[in-house]
């Protein structure tokens, strides 16, 4: 998701977003784990994406 995409959102679809996707990192921390990740990648793109919407709720307050 691209920054201006992230910044249309309101402050409750952001708050449900970031909640998505720190379970989207727990489970991919799981699978990373466990040996069955197969786009290791993956992870820190979510956790990039997770920083873009923080910073934009951050900007909000």
């Amino acid at each position: 998701m691209k920054i201006r995409d992230i910044r249309e959102l309101s402050v409750d679809e952001l708050k449900g977003k970031v909640t998505d996707l720190q379970d989207q990192i727990f489970r991919l921390r799981i699978q990373k784990a466990m040996g069955q990740l197969d786009a290791p990648l993956k992870v820190r793109a979510v956790r990039r994406e997770l920083a873009r919407v923080k910073t934009v709720l951050t900007e909000r307050r």
